[in-house]
């Protein structure tokens, strides 16, 4: 029963982190349902016919309060709240393999993002039929909502994850541009840099108020190039770009001396850059650090 249960952390960190955003939270709301589960007596315990589906039910729950509390946190939160990002452990990057997360479009910044514009319940809905497949009546029972609230709430989040056109260019160009946009970074060419980017595209960092950054989103391709351009030469130095796979998409790590200060995570459509999110914040590049 034991390794049954304990087999069930990788799903559980999985599910958690797409309903959180945040893999720290994510850790935290599981390790919680297994605190919960190993607090039932045994009977109780034997008497659970699939200790996995408990285990998702709790977690889901535990989500699901975790959701509604952070939508406070966030409005006192400096700046933007971006969702943590992930990096590949393939790229070097150590990671528990019980806690690895699947790096699919479901984790896609872009996806992640949208997430943020739902309520709480909207989020477990989508996450949990449309990602895991569990019907309306097993999210029924997980969020207390009766089965049509449930189809609702899933339909009205699509409708939200619509109006963020997803990513159209297949992987190999994605990768391409990014390394593009690396280059014309780093020779700070404003020219090359602008026509990489969609004359709408917008710029979003998360600072949290530990580091200096933007704190609203830059729109419009020319402003994203000049703020760049401003970055790289308030730098002494230099800063080194690397290419890294970001939740499952090319992405660039930006690091200072060795150290690394941010990670950016792009979205693209017609052969453009249409968004670039920079995380900055420390506490959200603990997985690229460690």
């Amino acid at each position: 029963m034991t390794d049954l249960v304990l087999g069930e952390r990788r799903h559980l960190i999985n599910l958690a982190y797409r309903l959180l955003g945040s893999l720290a939270e994510a850790e935290d709301a599981v390790q919680e349902a297994y605190a919960r589960w190993y607090a039932l007596p045994g009977p109780r315990q034997d008497a659970i016919a699939s200790p996995g589906a408990w285990l998702t039910t709790v977690t889901s729950r535990i989500c699901l309060d975790l959701l509604g509390s952070a939508r406070s946190r966030r409005e006192r939160y400096v700046g933007a709240w971006i969702p943590e990002p992930l990096p590949d452990p393939a790229e070097g990057h150590a990671a528990d393999p019980a806690d690895r997360v699947t790096l699919d479009e479901s984790v896609s910044m872009a996806f992640l993002v949208a997430l943020e514009s739902m309520t709480p319940a909207q989020r477990v809905a989508l996450v949990l039929h449309d990602v895991y497949g569990y019907s309306f009546a097993e999210i029924a029972e997980i969020t207390g909502r009766s089965q049509g609230a449930c189809r609702e709430l899933a339909s009205s989040a699509r409708r939200r994850v619509r109006t963020s056109p997803p990513t159209e260019a297949p992987a190999a160009r994605q990768a391409a541009l990014v390394r593009d946009f690396k280059q014309a970074w780093e020779a700070q060419d404003i020219t090359a840099l602008v026509g990489l980017l969609d004359p709408a595209a917008t710029f979003t960092a998360d600072g949290g108020g530990r580091v200096t950054t933007a704190l609203l989103p830059i729109t419009g391709g020319e402003q994203i190039g000049q703020f760049l351009l401003a970055v790289a030469r308030s730098v002494s130095g230099g800063f080194t770009l690397l290419e890294r796979t970001v939740n499952g998409q090319p992405g660039l790590l930006i690091q200072l001396d060795g150290v690394t200060t941010s990670v950016y995570a792009f979205d693209v459509a017609d052969d453009r850059i249409t968004h670039i999110w920079a995380i900055r914040n420390p506490e959200k590049l603990r997985p690229w650090t460690t």
